[in-house]
């Protein structure tokens, strides 16, 4: 069974950092593309991130260039995504997912109907 589990959500302050975590089992990241998306209330869900399951290479939506940065230890099965100079408007449902289709600089990854699967989400809350 593919399982994800999220966490490293909470209540930060503008300008604070958060990091996310995305723990998986039941299959290998190497074997998947995973993406960071996000959902504010009343919004459709965004990619914010990807990273490559061939070559490790990551991409990022214009909102959040320099100031997320995702990363993967294969040994842990776990993606993250550090959350620098937070914003209000980052506040979301942080949900992490995967997909057998690469993601690479065309930013077809953004597109939601590409995954699998998701993890439950975890809330980031930045207080202004």
């Amino acid at each position: 069974e593919v399982r994800f589990v999220e966490s490293g959500g909470g209540l930060v302050q503008a300008g604070g950092s958060l990091r996310l975590s995305c723990a998986a089992s039941g299959f290998t990241f190497e074997d998947f593309a995973v993406s960071w998306f996000r959902q504010a209330p009343g919004k459709e869900r965004e990619g914010v991130s990807c990273i490559s399951s061939s070559d490790g290479n990551t991409y990022y939506a214009d909102s959040v260039k320099g100031r997320f940065t995702v990363s993967s230890d294969n040994s842990k099965n776990t993606v993250y995504l550090q959350m620098n100079s937070l914003k209000p408007e980052d506040s979301a449902v942080y949900y992490c997912a995967a997909a057998v289709e690469d993601c690479s600089s065309d930013y077809t990854w953004v597109h939601v109907a590409l995954y699998a699967y998701w993890g439950q989400g975890t809330q980031v809350t930045v207080s202004s």
